[in-house]
């Protein structure tokens, strides 16, 4: 009975709090993910929109628009920040690439070995990022601000509807869905296979009908699309790229904050940034088991077979460094954070393991 009123007590007094914070509020943000309530991004905005609520003491509210409400592609979402008319959004890096094409970096695949590593490489302060949120600055007149990257998904690992893919030569001849961008494309055709554009919402029937044999996509996208339905049932964990996902904040917005605020959103986009990292890792392993479960192939490469992996890719690094704007400075900047996070990570793993 008193730990029932200790609780009932507790969410009248949040219900409270979040009514008093809502009239108090001097400053809305208006933060859009195109995404829905099952994605990692919406965790993000949560975690993000309480935690600035209650840190500001109430100053800042921060109103949530998920799904296509304020913008519907990522061109549009960077203008809507660009303009002002949005406070803060989310993209991946293909739906930001168009006005910031260095972002591809993230796309480079067998840079960052494991989530450990992605995640020191990835923390604001490392090079990497301060070298992006510097370029996002000049590349768009000091509209942007990149607050933070988190992840999207977990990793993009190869899948297919005809075999298990073990090596690269497995790949050989094998139509591979992507998105309509170079990199994409250039790292399937280094790997033997055959690029195919083709748009997510058509993406079920073309595996039905064998306009496609494969992918590359995180596991909780392959289960929530229902895609083993339409064939796929091959999934090699190579573990290609890391799926980040980019925040973005209108950066007039930002700057007419007071310092005090401006903290609290900085901390806030920290919170964020851990609930996208660790999100995909809870909801991987129901969708790996669900994948098992109906029958699903997941083949793990050895350590020799991913770094043949790594080996016929290895081309992708040099056509992006000279195709793409800003694409050298990404590319070492990336390099150098992974870099120095494993040297980092392996002084932790070994006093770890006295």
């Amino acid at each position: 009975m008193f730990k029932g009123s200790l609780k009932k007590a507790a969410v009248a007094a949040a219900i409270a709090l979040s009514a008093t914070a809502a009239q108090a509020a001097d400053i809305t943000l208006r933060a859009t993910a195109n995404s829905n309530e099952n994605d990692e991004d919406y965790d993000g905005l949560v975690v993000f929109k309480n935690y600035v609520e209650a840190a500001s003491n109430g100053a800042i509210e921060v109103e949530l628009f998920i799904g296509t409400q304020l913008c519907s592609n990522g061109t549009e979402c960077l203008q809507g920040v660009a303009d002002g008319t949005i406070d803060v959004v989310i993209q991946t890096s293909g739906g930001t690439s168009g006005l910031f094409p260095f972002v591809q970096v993230l796309d480079l695949p067998y840079l960052m070995a494991d989530d450990r590593v992605a995640e020191a490489a990835l923390a604001n302060g490392s090079e990497f990022i301060t070298t992006m949120q510097q370029m996002v600055r000049e590349g768009s007149g000091d509209a942007i601000r990149l607050m933070t990257i988190g992840n999207t998904g977990g990793w993009r690992n190869f899948a297919n509807t005809k075999r298990r893919i073990a090596n690269p030569s497995d790949m050989e001849g094998l139509k591979i869905r992507t998105v309509v961008a170079d990199l994409p494309q250039e790292l399937v055709k280094a790997l033997g296979a055959s690029p195919t554009p083709i748009p997510w919402p058509e993406l079920f029937t073309s595996f039905q009908t064998g306009v496609v044999e494969g992918s590359k996509n995180g596991i909780t996208d392959i289960m929530n699309m229902k895609f083993p339905d339409a064939g796929l049932q091959y999934v090699t964990l190579d573990g290609h790229a890391y799926m980040g996902a980019l925040w973005f904040m209108n950066n007039e917005r930002f700057s007419g904050l007071s310092d005090e605020l401006k903290q609290v959103v900085v901390d806030g986009f920290y919170q964020l940034q851990q609930a996208t990292f660790a999100s995909p890792k809870r909801k991987s392993i129901q969708a790996y088991s669900d994948f098992v479960a109906g029958g699903g192939d997941l083949y793990v490469p050895t350590p020799d077979q991913k770094a043949a992996f790594r080996e016929a890719a290895s081309p992708v690094y040099d056509w992006f460094k000279q195709n793409v704007d800003g694409g050298e400075a990404a590319f070492d900047a990336l390099v150098s954070s992974v870099e120095t996070a494993e040297a980092a990570l392996s002084a932790v793993r070994a006093a770890d393991m006295q």
